[in-house]
């Protein structure tokens, strides 16, 4: 797991990226980025970390990235590829060894569209601890992260696999699971006691050798998060 600080606007441009590897412009708690480091350290690709500062972005990545988000990918060609979902497929297509999408085009679009809904349940990761921390009534928010949950569950009940795209580990695991991790610092862990498929789905991704290399714990992720829903980001928290 890099340890590197991040660099903010006016540090110097990071040199080429070397030969046989290909960088990757991250933030250590962005789970979007998450997404990638799993997918690199699942696929066992040699890269390297340049790690962003999001509230002061240098204009070197501005340049890279005119969207300015991680993450970002660059190979020593100069060709830069960003968006979680586009980077992941990138490197499953260009590093076919240990592939992470099926092969069948019905399967590979079957993640996709599960991708599609999983991606309305991310926002409640924000809306519900937003609106805890200014008092507000988040009920209603949590009854619908329950039953979305819920859904998630019973999708693994109706498949009987033990994993999202079967029994082993895919990419549709590694696209969810960023979140999954966070649940603890969040406060959706008791969420969970009421979907065990789902549950024992999080004990299983825990297993896995990609999420333990470059997981935080619990309580860095809290620590984290705090700083975030104060409004003043640490991104270097912990080193």
């Amino acid at each position: 797991m890099s340890t590197e600080k991040c660099f903010a606007n006016g540090s110097a441009t990071p040199g080429p990226v070397p030969k046989g590897h290909i960088r990757l412009y991250s933030m250590r708690f962005c789970p979007f980025a998450q997404r990638t480091r799993l997918v690199l350290n699942a696929k066992g690709i040699t890269y390297d970390t340049v790690n962003i500062h999001l509230k002061d972005k240098p204009d070197w990545f501005l340049e890279k990235n005119p969207l300015g988000l991680v993450p970002t990918l660059e190979t020593p060609a100069g060709e830069v590829i960003y968006e979680s979902p586009i980077t992941c497929e990138y490197l499953d297509e260009v590093y076919p060894e240990k592939k992470l999408l099926p092969s069948s085009p019905f399967a590979k679009a079957q993640q996709k569209m599960m991708l599609e809904h999983f991606s309305k349940v991310i926002p409640y990761f924000y809306k519900i601890p937003t609106g805890r921390k200014n008092g507000e009534d988040v009920s209603g928010l949590e009854a619908d992260l329950k039953e979305k949950f819920a859904k998630l569950n019973a999708c693994l009940v109706n498949k009987k696999t033990k994993f999202f795209g079967g029994d082993s580990i895919t990419m549709i695991d590694y696209m969810m699971w960023p979140w999954f991790e966070r649940a603890e610092a969040y406060q959706f862990k008791q969420f969970l006691d009421g979907t065990p498929e789902l549950k024992k789905w999080t004990e299983l991704m825990l297993q896995d050798s990609a999420v333990k290399a470059i997981m935080f714990s619990p309580d860095a992720h809290k620590a984290f998060f705090k700083t975030f829903l104060d409004g003043n980001p640490d991104f270097d928290y912990g080193l």
